[in-house]
């Protein structure tokens, strides 16, 4: 089954704008770059550098009051590169139509050690049917035109966007692990960074994915997982996240043609079966931006992902953390998953489920039990007993567990919260990874 040009519907029709945006939408995805840029693209694809998982914004504080007259800069770590690149906005869990009045697209400079400033070469405005300002419609996620920017495997982006009237609640994902700004006024094109006056530790604001044009692609990988592949536990602005070091492994395995790229859809919180709200053990009181269960985000975060081909799935963790959920819940959870990712034409690898003894509530009471330990056991076991099911297992388990405390994480590997692997570990994670299901 062929899904590398593969788009949910909503990507393209529900967009709400003139019928000059789909067409230049289609047009984009079709290689259309004979005749904007002179050169012949036909043979060339369009494939995702980078993505995230999105959530409703929270119920206090910006992802939830929006913005105003401002500006907010975004720095993303793409994996492959290409000779074009084109931008996804999203306003799918907004509640009312967005307006953008600039945006822009640039390479960081690196000359610098700020990050909140761009190589000004670089800056490229975005345009959705050609037109530097439009609305985004709630419900609605916006593909831009393709812009002519040149960018190397492992690049920084740096995504602009001013929104001049009141956005209200904010299509988000909140564990960036990545420094973001805002400031007033339209700052989009603004190089020097210098009128970005908030520095924020988290959050990509109204950013889902970025896709680059490239010869010959190898397609894409998904990362669906939890708060080990959001990143909790890294350096900030470090870029270690164990997608990121999968991809920084896979340059130096795999020939620069069958490179893929990797998606990240992770999202800290993550559960198989349960709702963003749901409280959990150790008094915690649910977040928005935890998102919703894993079926429901199928479409969003795994089947609408540019010319993807296989997934790597790590979730369950928190079902038994936080909801105390039985093996055979969790279990059935990951095969139902299973079979419909399969069933799209995908490669999925099943990661199996990280040790948490010692991990600690908000209300500064332990969360593990032995009981909890023997459902992670159990599910364990079932998936290293029944691989056949699965076109891989990755014993993730395996290599971070302290062999003289299989409850608990290695000393060497553990952040510091005795669940989520700081960077060293999120690199054993990422070379747990087998290659060559996830190469085509």
């Amino acid at each position: 089954m062929n899904i590398s040009r593969k788009w949910r519907s909503r990507s393209l029709i529900a967009t709400g704008l003139a019928a000059a945006v789909t067409a230049s939408v289609l047009v984009a995805g079709a290689g259309a770059g004979a005749a904007a840029g002179g050169r012949d693209d036909s043979k060339r694809d369009w494939v995702g550098s980078w993505g995230a998982g999105v959530t409703r914004g929270n119920l206090t504080g910006t992802s939830s009051v929006g913005f105003d007259n401002q500006s907010v800069r975004m720095i993303v770590h793409g994996s492959v590169g290409g000779s074009k690149v084109r931008v996804r906005l999203s306003n799918v869990y907004g509640e009312k139509a967005v307006e953008v009045g600039n945006a822009t697209v640039a390479k960081p400079d690196t000359a610098t050690p700020a990050l909140s400033d761009v190589d000004p070469a670089t800056v490229r405005q975005l345009t959705f049917g050609g037109s530097p300002s439009f609305v985004m419609p709630k419900g609605a996620e916006l593909l831009s035109d393709p812009v002519d920017l040149r960018v190397g495997d492992d690049q920084d982006l740096v995504v602009s966007v001013y929104f001049p009237t009141p956005t209200g609640l904010t299509t988000f994902h909140s564990t960036s692990r990545q420094n973001s700004f805002s400031g007033n006024g339209d700052l989009a094109d603004d190089a020097a960074g210098t009128g970005y006056t908030l520095t924020r530790t988290c959050c990509w604001f109204f950013l889902s994915g970025v896709d680059v044009l490239r010869d010959k692609a190898a397609g894409s990988v998904i990362v669906f997982g939890d708060s080990l592949g959001d990143g909790n536990g890294i350096a900030l602005n470090s870029n270690l996240r164990w997608p990121d070091q999968l991809f920084d492994r896979m340059q130096s395995k795999v020939h620069h043609k069958q490179l893929p790229g990797v998606l990240n859809v992770s999202r800290a919180g993550a559960r198989l079966s349960h709702e963003a709200l749901e409280p959990g053990a150790g008094g915690f009181p649910g977040f928005p931006e935890l998102g919703d269960n894993a079926y429901s985000r199928l479409d969003e975060d795994v089947f609408s992902e540019t010319a993807a081909h296989a997934v790597i799935l790590d979730l369950g963790i928190n079902d038994i953390w936080m909801n105390n959920d039985s093996s055979a819940t969790i279990i059935a959870a990951i095969r139902q998953l299973n079979q419909q990712i399969q069933q799209r034409g995908y490669t999925v690898l099943v990661g199996t489920l990280g040790p948490f003894e010692g991990l600690m509530g908000f209300d500064g009471t332990t969360v593990w039990s032995p009981e909890k330990e023997a459902t992670r056991q159990a599910v364990n076991d079932y998936l290293r007993t029944h691989r056949n099911e699965f076109d891989a297992v990755v014993d993730f388990d395996r290599v971070l567990r302290d062999p003289a405390a299989p409850t608990k994480l290695k000393p060497e590997f553990d952040s510091g919260d005795h669940i989520h692997p700081n960077d060293a570990g999120s690199k054993a994670m990422a070379e747990a990874v087998p290659l060559h299901k996830i190469v085509r």
